[in-house]
C-alpha cells in the first residue's frame, strides 16, 4: 500500500501578549501558541493533544504508531487537519482492530506536557532489534550539541517548550534531518516518529541519532527504540526505568550533554571516546575543615 495523504496544515508557533517586567514597565513578549487538536480515527474520537501545531499530521501519525494502534504508515489512508475546528480526521484502510481493548488501559506519563500511553509501556520491547554496528564519536557528539546550540528556536524567543531533533551521522558532519519543538517532549518525539514512518525504507537507521532537551524516561527511550534509532542524546538526565529499557534493547543513552560535558548511561561501546577533546579536567575544590 502507498503512504497516507497528509494535509499541510500550519499554525503560528508563538503569539504576542502584553506583560510587565520587574520595573513595572509594559512590554510585549512572545509565548508559545499552545492549542488543542482532537484526533478522530474513522470518525471515532480518540484523544485531544495539546500542541504548538508545527507538523500536526506527522504528530498524529507518530502518535498512532507509538501507541501501537497501527503497525505502519501504510495502514492510514489520510490525515486531514483543520485548525478552524481544531481537529485531525484520520481515515484508515481497514480500521483498527480491537481499538476499544487497545485503548482501554491508559498509563499517565511523566513530566512537562504530561500525556498518556495506551497499553503496557513494555509491550514490544523484547521484539526490538537495533543496528548492532551503530556508533558515534565524541567529536560528532560535540558537533551535534553545537548544532542545537546555534539553531534559532521558539525556546530562545518564547521559552516554555521542549525540542527534539533527528540527525544523520553518515557524513563528515552531523546532518539535522528534522527539528521539532512542542509544549511536551512526547509530542516532539511523536512528530519525528511520524516523519520517520513516512520515509519508509529510505533511512539507514544505523546512522541515526535522536536528540531531546527532555529527560530520558522509559517512554522516551521506548519510543526512540521503536523508531529504530540506536543512539539518543539528551540535555537532561535519565530515569531508572529509562536506563533499564536502554540496557535491555541495546540503546546508547547519553545525557547531561551541554558544551563539552556529557554522561554516557548505557551501552558505551557505541560511543568512540576522544577524551583529549574534552579539555582539561575541572580542578577539585578543597575546603578546610
Amino acid at each position: 500500500m502507498s503512504l497516507p495523504f497528509l494535509t499541510q496544515a500550519r499554525a503560528p508557533l508563538t503569539c504576542e501578549i502584553d506583560a510587565l517586567n520587574e520595573y513595572g514597565e509594559s512590554l510585549q513578549v512572545a509565548i508559545p501558541a499552545e492549542r488543542a487538536l482532537t484526533v478522530y480515527v474513522d470518525k471515532r474520537e480518540l484523544v485531544t493533544l495539546m500542541t504548538l501545531g508545527a507538523h500536526p499530521e506527522l504528530l498524529v501519525l507518530g502518535y498512532l504508531r507509538n501507541q501501537r494502534l497501527i503497525d505502519s504508515a501504510s495502514d492510514i489512508a489520510s490525515i486531514t487537519v483543520d485548525w478552524d475546528v481544531g481537529a485531525a480526521a484520520v481515515k484508515t484502510h481497514h480500521g483498527i482492530e480491537n481499538i476499544e481493548a487497545k485503548t482501554a488501559k491508559r498509563v499517565v506519563t511523566t513530566g512537562c506536557g504530561q500525556g498518556s500511553v495506551f497499553g503496557g509501556l513494555m509491550d514490544e520491547v523484547d521484539q526490538i532489534v537495533l543496528p548492532a554496528d551503530a556508533q558515534i564519536t565524541q567529536s560528532q557528539l560535540y558537533e551535534l550539541v553545537n548544532t542545537i546550540r546555534l539553531k534559532e528556536t521558539t525556546y530562545k524567543s518564547a521559552g516554555s517548550v521542549h525540542a527534539c531533533a533527528l540527525f544523520d551521522m553518515a557524513g563528515a558532519e552531523p546532518e539535522m534531518l528534522l527539528f521539532v519543538e512542542d509544549v511536551g517532549r512526547h509530542n516532539a518525539i511523536d512528530t519525528i516518529a511520524g516523519w520517520i514512518w513516512m520515509q519508509g525504507d529510505r533511512l539507514a537507521n544505523a546512522s541515526m541519532v535522536f536528540y531531546t532537551t527532555g529527560r530520558l524516561t522509559s517512554e522516551m527511550v521506548i519510543k526512540s527504540a521503536q523508531m529504530g534509532v540506536p543512539i539518543v542524546v539528551s540535555r537532561s538526565g535519565i530515569t531508572q526505568m529509562g536506563h533499564q529499557v536502554a540496557q535491555a534493547v541495546g540503546l546508547c543513552a547519553i545525557g547531561r550533554a551541554t558544551n563539552k560535558r556529557f554522561v554516557c548511561y548505557a551501552h558505551p561501546q557505541r560511543l568512540k571516546l576522544q577524551p583529549e577533546l574534552a579539555g582539561p579536567k575541572p580542578r577539585a575544590v578543597v575546603t578546610e575543615t
